[in-house]
């Protein structure tokens, strides 16, 4: 249930002081990353400050413009619409914490409208013929398989250059992100106006990035926000529709559900076309034919989904770009490891603290040990 607003209010206050306490530490954090880029000359650390400047002038500034969800809800000049949106919003993030075990902290307990439709933009890139993503590495977290940007112009520009390399690329919007618990992420704009369901799958995500993440491998630390999310909205749902006697929000995900599964099953069959084409030992002029035969029958193939959708256009942002394998890339990375941990999950029977154990078991192992581990656990 949401709080009673002067309770909220109290709360709101107390996250307000606590975001100021806690802001000292992530600025240390954030000065040792730039230390460190002023140190590097390497390109490997991404072109030296200019970068972490960015991410830490955006990020920052992001930070500024939140405020507490309780205050947002009192203002009188907030939408009726944001007002419900935000007051469910509460009643998600306490679901996440006492009924999913996720970290229990003044993350998604903020709002912050930034005017602009994504947070930022990450550029995922692979070589023309492969579906290997590239990685990028920085301190402390280690390497991953792309590049984010505050501004949408600095990431195309990015981008662009990894073209002129011939890299195949694909510039995505992001509606969120974690900081892993160094500050307390607050809800924003970017993804307030989606439907309830698809706002409590996004905390519950990046709230399992804070509940564990496994430096330098992108693949695991996304699968498992991933499986933590469907199996906190299925949760979730059903506690909704047990307090409201009231289906549609579950009618409308499983909606939205299948049609998701049914858009990641395309990707992934044309994806292992391309993976087995590029291993074949055929010159690499036919392999370029048979890339450009394999995005036309992606396309034809989506058009034959979306007809039995009735014509659901939800995925058509999706093929606004020219198809690039670092568009099917990009997003094995958020499932390709999913199927292993739901398997992990049901053998932990349905206990989701006992499952975030075995993960971080897991993900303590080093990387060709985990891999096989999750191997082993494949349906």
């Amino acid at each position: 249930m949401t709080p009673a607003l002067d309770a909220d209010n109290r709360a709101g206050s107390a996250a307000a002081r606590r975001a100021g306490a806690r802001l000292c530490r992530p600025i240390g954090v954030l000065a040792a990353l730039l230390a460190l880029s002023l140190l590097s000359g390497c390109a490997a650390w991404n072109d030296g400050p200019g970068y972490y400047l960015q991410s830490i002038a955006g990020h920052l500034s992001l930070m500024s413009r939140a405020r507490p969800i309780a205050s947002v809800v009192d203002d009188p000049h907030t939408s009726p619409a944001l007002r419900k949106r935000l007051e469910d919003v509460l009643a998600i993030r306490a679901f996440a914490s006492d009924d999913l075990g996720l970290p229990r902290n003044g993350s998604y307990t903020g709002y912050a409208d930034l005017g602009r439709p994504f947070v930022v933009w990450s550029v995922f890139a692979t070589p023309e013929l492969s579906m290997r993503l590239e990685q990028w590495c920085f301190p402390f977290v280690g390497c991953v398989a792309y590049r984010g940007y505050y501004d949408r112009d600095d990431a195309e520009r990015f981008a662009q250059r990894l073209r002129d390399e011939g890299l195949d690329v694909v510039v995505r919007g992001v509606p969120a992100y974690s900081t892993l618990g160094w500050f307390d992420d607050p809800v924003l704009n970017t993804f307030i106006g989606y439907p309830e369901a698809e706002v409590a799958r996004l905390i519950f995500h990046e709230l399992a990035h804070q509940e564990l993440y496994v430096k330098g491998d992108t693949t695991f630390n996304e699968s498992f926000a991933t499986t933590v999310e469907r199996e906190g909205v299925r949760r979730w749902l059903v506690a909704v529709e047990e307090r409201t006697h009231d289906t549609k929000l579950s009618d409308e995900w499983e909606t939205f559900d299948m049609r998701r599964r049914q858009f990641l099953a395309l990707l992934q069959r044309h994806r292992a076309a391309l993976e087995a084409l590029y291993a074949s030992p055929e010159p690499d002029d036919a392999k370029r034919a048979g890339k450009r035969e394999i995005f036309a029958q992606l396309r034809r193939d989506y058009e034959a989904l979306k007809r039995s959708w009735g014509g659901f256009a939800g995925y058509d942002r999706f093929f606004a770009q020219p198809l690039t394998n670092a568009h099917l890339a990009s997003i094995a990375t958020y499932n390709d490891l999913v199927p292993a941990f739901r398997a992990l999950l049901r053998r932990e029977g349905g206990d989701l603290p006992a499952f975030y154990a075995a993960v971080r078991r897991i993900g303590e192992l080093p990387k060709g040990e985990r891999s096989a581990a999750l191997g082993a656990l494949e349906p």
